[in-house]
């Protein structure tokens, strides 16, 4: 693909939506512009849009109004454009049990149209890839979840991908699958040049994985950025205080606080973001006494993509 046709843009929307009825609105004027060559985390809460826009961008569902680019192809103009130059893994496992690995891949292929010495010589490649080469060759039902995964990431890639769209990739997997998975994902984008779109309901994933994440709440993105950034943006640490009493003459005490950067409030619990959180407890414990306020759970961390999303919706993500 000639970059010159893209601009150096994998992925462009401009006012994309999607509405399903006069009820529901599943995605709400959606603008983005990712670059080739990054790996890009949409996060969001169940029903926030997510796998909708991924929908619309694999041209599996038309948008409703506003436009939307894959590598410079419109997805509903040029959809076949589209289709020949990514690759889409489900969150639900959509592989045939009774089939062997190697025929799972072989079949995609066949579908594609790829020649016989280019398919074989593909899944050759790819069985290395994801370290299925001695499982080649049996069925389907006999492999564990983590090896259903890596053989749906190599089916994924069978068609030699520019832009790789994976939805939620290792839900269900252990600790050591998952990190395996992160590893085929950073290789295929450093190696391999491509550009992948990811969502995932894990934080740690997003903030291991991803140059740049988007938050996307009711249909409409929220906050981007990558998230050395976004988390930069909630102070150096976070007090989390829950409680009873006069809660609001306590936050009005606290937003006095001249090292107060930020406060809000999420799931019952009052957040505060502040230059350093162990120093500052006595001052907050002190000041709640003060108002009245009886403090029921209070903890110090570092700030995480997890608090920036709380930030933004208002919920835990684990919860959503």
């Amino acid at each position: 693909m000639d970059e010159r046709h893209h601009n150096g843009i994998a992925i462009e929307t401009k006012g994309l939506v999607k509405q399903y009825s006069e009820e529901v609105l599943a995605v709400d004027r959606v603008d983005l512009s990712i670059p080739s060559n990054i790996i890009y985390a949409l996060m969001g809460p169940n029903g926030a849009g997510k796998t909708t826009t991924v929908s619309m961008l694999t041209t599996l569902i038309e948008p409703t109004n506003g436009s939307a680019k894959v590598l410079g192809f419109d997805v509903m103009r040029q959809a076949g454009e589209v289709r020949r130059r990514i690759g889409v893994t489900f969150q639900e496992m959509v592989l045939e049990a009774d089939l062997t690995g190697r025929q799972v891949l072989d079949y995609h292929g066949r579908l594609y149209h790829q020649r016989v010495k280019q398919r074989q010589d593909r899944i050759d490649e790819l069985l290395t890839l994801v370290e299925l080469q001695e499982a080649a060759n049996r069925r389907v039902h006999t492999y564990s979840g983590g090896m259903k995964r890596r053989l749906e990431l190599a089916r994924g890639m069978m068609t030699n991908p520019e832009v790789l769209f994976l939805d939620e990739p290792t839900t269900g997997l252990d600790h050591q699958n998952r990190a395996n998975i992160w590893d085929y994902i950073r290789n295929l984008k450093e190696k391999r040049g491509l550009t992948l779109m990811l969502t995932t309901h894990y934080m740690d994933e997003a903030e291991t994985l991803a140059d740049q994440v988007g938050i996307i709440d009711h249909g409409r993105i929220v906050v981007e950025g990558t998230p050395r950034e976004l988390i930069d943006q909630m102070g150096a640490d976070t007090i989390s205080i829950l409680g009873q009493g006069d809660s609001s003459s306590f936050i009005k005490e606290v937003e006095a606080l001249t090292f107060v950067q930020t406060l809000t409030m999420a799931d019952g619990f009052i957040q505060i973001g502040v230059d350093s959180g162990n120093r500052r407890l006595v001052e907050i414990v002190s000041l709640a006494n003060r108002s009245s306020f009886t403090i029921e759970d209070i903890s110090v961390a570092k700030p995480s993509l997890g608090d920036v999303f709380l930030k933004y919706t208002g919920r835990q993500l684990r919860d959503t």
